[in-house]
């Protein structure tokens, strides 16, 4: 590949090398201030979960529901209550257990990761607690608790 006869009478090998150095300088400087932003920058060890508590059968969010999160050793790390059966919470990176509850529903544990970085949604679905039938003691029961107040 031949260069022009224009280009190479006006390109000596002083201004070739004058060119090549402050190229290098240029991108040295803009290396060293790129690997200075981000080696500054702290380690993400953090990640986010949002936990969705619903009914089983519909699927309708359940509000005022307690959501614990624990470690696999049971040690309780947070407590939240769900809003419109939502819950967010940021936990460093690792494995935990969580354990949704209601006083209408049964409870509800799953085992998941936090990963660094990143989102996750977690979808609990609560089964209803199966409904008592009063016996006929109950009531005996509660005309002999007025008798004595």
């Amino acid at each position: 590949m031949r260069l022009p006869g224009r280009v190479r009478s006006a390109l000596t090998l002083t201004r070739f090398q004058a060119i090549i150095g402050i190229t290098a300088g240029v991108l040295s400087i803009a290396v060293t201030g790129w690997g200075i932003l981000f080696a500054s920058r702290p380690a993400v060890t953090s990640g986010e979960v949002v936990t969705i508590v619903q009914e089983a059968r519909t699927e309708k969010p359940v509000a005022g529901a307690t959501v614990e999160i624990l470690t696999f050793r049971d040690a309780l790390v947070m407590t939240l209550v769900t809003k419109n059966g939502q819950a967010r919470q940021t936990l460093k990176e690792g494995a935990y257990r969580l354990r949704a509850s209601h006083p209408k529903f049964l409870t509800e544990v799953r085992q998941i990761q936090v990963l660094a970085g990143q989102s996750q949604e977690i979808r609990l679905r609560l089964a209803p607690r199966a409904v008592e039938k009063a016996s006929p003691f109950d009531k005996a029961g509660e005309a002999i608790k007025k008798l004595f107040r």
